[in-house]
């Protein structure tokens, strides 16, 4: 694995200790595509880890109330340190002591596609989530359509586009 592999994963590695946990370290990199996880994780308090692969290693954002289907829910996204490609696939319990003990299961997956545009022409999801703003379209099982991740001041927010795919709570 390339040293700039290892640097976007230092984080990652330095949080767990894999004699004792059964997450993958990310040993090896095989060149994907764009796919997304949304990964159910019962820890001190249950969530959902919202996984995009981007640049080589998945762009995490821990999601407590889960993803929602309704336009008009603005969801907190608390971004959190870049994972393994292999951490997509991963399910299991994360042992007592470790970083993030507790229950992991896959809960949805899929692949994306990037839609943000600047100026009228597409950028780079990276350069789009450096900006601070990203809109992509997931084709899960349980999650289609568009969302969106913007930064605010007080952390990210992911809402889910109005499209045909929007399921809007009556009131």
């Amino acid at each position: 694995m390339s040293s700039a592999m290892l640097d976007k994963l230092k984080t990652y590695r330095e949080k767990r200790d894999f004699s004792l946990t059964s997450e993958p370290s990310g040993g090896s990199l095989a060149p994907g595509g764009n796919i997304f996880v949304v990964q159910k994780h019962s820890s001190h308090s249950q969530h959902y880890d919202l996984r995009l692969e981007v640049d080589g290693v998945l762009k995490s954002w821990a999601v407590p109330k889960g993803p929602s289907l309704d336009p008009r829910d603005k969801r907190l996204a608390i971004e959190t340190e870049d994972h393994p490609i292999e951490y997509a696939s991963f399910e299991g319990t994360i042992p007592q002591g470790q970083y993030g003990a507790g229950t992991v299961e896959v809960w949805d997956r899929g692949c994306y596609q990037n839609m943000t545009q600047k100026d009228g022409l597409e950028i780079s999801m990276k350069e789009a989530l450096h900006s601070g703003h990203a809109a992509f379209r997931l084709e899960g099982k349980k999650l289609k359509g568009g969302y969106a991740l913007t930064r605010t001041k007080r952390g990210w927010l992911l809402v889910k586009m109005k499209d045909d795919i929007s399921q809007i709570k009556e009131p």
